[in-house]
């Protein structure tokens, strides 16, 4: 059984639609299979699951501007077994000069004030509620509820696993996120669009 997410990108652009509606770069498309093997979630992508998983990568920029593609790679996937849906991403720093920021290792911390990685989930398919999850490059969760389309309540705290890894030349992170967290509109969590960020 196969699922298709919806992946829309903050910074790197990357989008799938379900068939039925026209939506927005809906060419963009991660198809999204049960795990092969337990994942294990410790920063490191080397479990069967994540090598059979297909790759989201070659993200276009959407701040300050939608027309080129990002300026440094990152590798998504994502899969899912009867309890998690995972994702994983590697983070790479390429040719852009650092530092790599981290201000805060306090959980919910300013988007914009962290190198950082963020999965939204539109478990309803309005695009306009769901929810939010991701950690900052030193590994602090930042996880809310989103709603009006774009603003997130980061009061809503859940409990969730990730790890991040730092290499100099990348972070990696994984992240487990229990499916009974969600809410969705089907019974089937077939058609839930996504979206990831990376600052």
């Amino acid at each position: 059984m196969k699922l298709s997410f919806l992946l829309s990108i903050a910074y790197l652009l990357l989008s799938h639609t379900v068939l039925q509606a026209q939506k927005k770069n809906e060419s963009y498309q991660l198809h999204i299979s049960r795990a092969t093997s337990p994942v294990h979630i410790d920063g490191e992508i080397d479990e069967p699951a994540w090598q059979a998983a297909e790759v989201a990568t070659d993200f276009w920029m959407v701040l300050p501007m939608d027309t080129s593609r990002a300026k440094v790679r990152t590798d998504v996937r994502m899969t899912y077994d009867d309890h998690h849906v995972y994702l994983s991403a590697v983070c790479y720093h390429g040719d852009v000069p650092g530092p790599y920021m981290v201000e805060s290792l306090r959980r919910d911390w300013a988007f914009v004030k962290n190198d950082n990685f963020i999965f939204f989930m539109d478990t309803f398919d309005d695009q306009t509620n769901g929810f939010t999850f991701g950690t900052n490059a030193a590994g602090a969760q930042w996880d809310g509820l989103l709603y009006e389309g774009g603003k997130a309540n980061l009061s809503w705290d859940n409990k969730w696993t990730s790890v991040v890894r730092n290499h100099p030349d990348r972070y990696v992170i994984e992240l487990a996120i229990p499916s009974k967290r969600f809410a969705t509109k089907k019974e089937s969590p077939a058609g839930v669009s996504t979206s990831v960020a990376r600052i």
